[in-house]
């Protein structure tokens, strides 16, 4: 009985750290999706793409497995972007969690 107790702990430890583990990840790339969106938001907002700035943020997060939640042109002269991105993590049995990215980015200072 000790010895199925000890080994339903390390179930239950091991179930942990892979949920942690997935949520770092996803995490790491939802902040990566919003990074690359709000950069590629940026360049728009700047006059060095063409289009939409938040348009071609919301094509840039679907392309990284994200989905645009929010995005704003900000700064003074209107060359910075703000964008949320919302991305699926897989967790334990199957559920499925959601992690964030927020992000900003304009020309340099």
């Amino acid at each position: 009985m000790l010895v199925l107790a000890g080994a339903l702990v390390l179930l239950m430890l091991l179930a942990t750290v892979v949920l942690l583990g997935a949520a770092a990840t996803g995490g790491a790339r939802a902040a990566r999706a919003a990074d690359l969106a709000a950069l590629a938001g940026a360049d728009v907002a700047r006059g060095l793409a063409p289009g939409d700035p938040c348009t071609v943020a919301e094509q840039v997060a679907r392309r990284n497995g994200a989905e645009l939640t929010a995005c704003r042109v900000v700064g003074a002269d209107g060359t910075e972007v703000l964008v949320v991105v919302r991305r699926a993590v897989g967790g334990a049995a199957g559920e499925t969690l959601e992690a964030t990215g927020t992000s900003r980015a304009g020309p340099p200072r």
